[in-house]
């Protein structure tokens, strides 16, 4: 088993001046920290647009710099999102950190679920599947030397040779979110490695795990030719204090986290509300005053 440290950079309101700015100082204290200490993986999120809950559009720039203050730690994308990017913009980038890493990158990607992302960027809802496989299919062959054309449906690109190469051949890891049964048994069928985004039960992450394994064992039909990736990360919390009642208090980010998710990760029908305009952490707090046993279950799920 390997641990790791998973960074959404949220900053819920009253912003204040610099606040930003001090939420990205000290993540990257933190990871500094993480690799003095050991932890074997560094995950930075991609997303857009999601005010309060992850600030964090750009997780290759978070990423090299940690890359410039740690040695050993894996620096790990959980995801880039291959929905609100070009197949070649996504194989620069994974290739130049891995570089600049010295090849301790871990790839890991992902469709985005929120329509709130997806919608500036011109794509459509009931396709974001489509377009994550395609892209993974179109980044691949950029990875390997000289060069390569792609005609698809959502990306076309005449031949060209993608530089730089990755340090890892023939390829950083490959990961794929998943954040339900149906995405785990998909990322066991097509070989990558699983990025449990969900908070699980013992019994629920039994099943997900046996899903993932066979599926990946059983009925594999990888996206392209690519190196397999067994590995399954599931995300997890906890909290330490000197009492259960302080460390309860401290760990009140978790259910907001969760809060969030939901918030912005509703049906691709719902309305949202114009930017700027409402305070999730406000929110928050009205459904936890609202529904005080499932706050309360939340927080013991940790």
């Amino acid at each position: 088993m390997k641990f790791g440290i998973f960074y959404e950079l949220q900053l819920p309101r009253p912003w204040q001046e610099g606040g930003e700015f001090q939420l990205y100082q000290n993540a990257l204290d933190q990871v500094e920290l993480a690799d003095r200490l050991g932890y074997d993986y560094a995950w930075e999120v991609e997303h857009h647009f999601l005010e309060e809950y992850s600030h964090s559009p750009s997780p290759e720039v978070f990423l090299a710099a940690a890359s410039q203050r740690t040695k050993r730690i894996r620096l790990a994308h959980g995801i880039m999102q291959l929905t609100t990017t070009h197949p070649a913009r996504c194989a620069e980038r994974i290739a130049a950190l891995d570089l600049i890493s010295k090849g301790r990158v871990e790839f890991g990607t992902g469709e985005s679920a929120s329509l709130t992302e997806l919608e500036p960027f011109g794509v459509a809802y009931d396709e974001k599947r489509a377009v994550w496989e395609e892209g993974l299919r179109a980044i691949i062959p950029m990875f390997r030397d000289g060069g390569c054309e792609h005609h698809g449906k959502y990306f076309d690109m005449p031949l060209r040779n993608v530089v730089p190469k990755p340090l890892q051949k023939p390829h950083p890891p490959l990961w794929v979110a998943c954040s339900a049964l149906e995405t785990i048994e998909m990322a066991g069928r097509r070989g990558l490695g699983a990025l449990a985004f969900q908070f699980l039960s013992a019994d629920a992450a039994h099943a997900w795990v046996h899903a993932y394994y066979n599926a990946f064992t059983k009925r594999q039909q990888k996206l392209a030719d690519y190196v397999t990736n067994p590995n399954i990360a599931i995300v997890s919390y906890f909290m330490c204090a000197e009492t259960d009642s302080e460390a309860r208090r401290r760990a009140d980010g978790i259910p907001f986290f969760q809060f969030a998710l939901r918030f912005y990760g509703q049906s691709a029908t719902r309305t949202r509300p114009p930017p700027g305009t409402v305070n999730l952490w406000d929110e928050y707090e009205k459904w936890k005053r609202a529904n005080p046993e499932g706050h309360a279950r939340a927080l013991r799920a940790g």
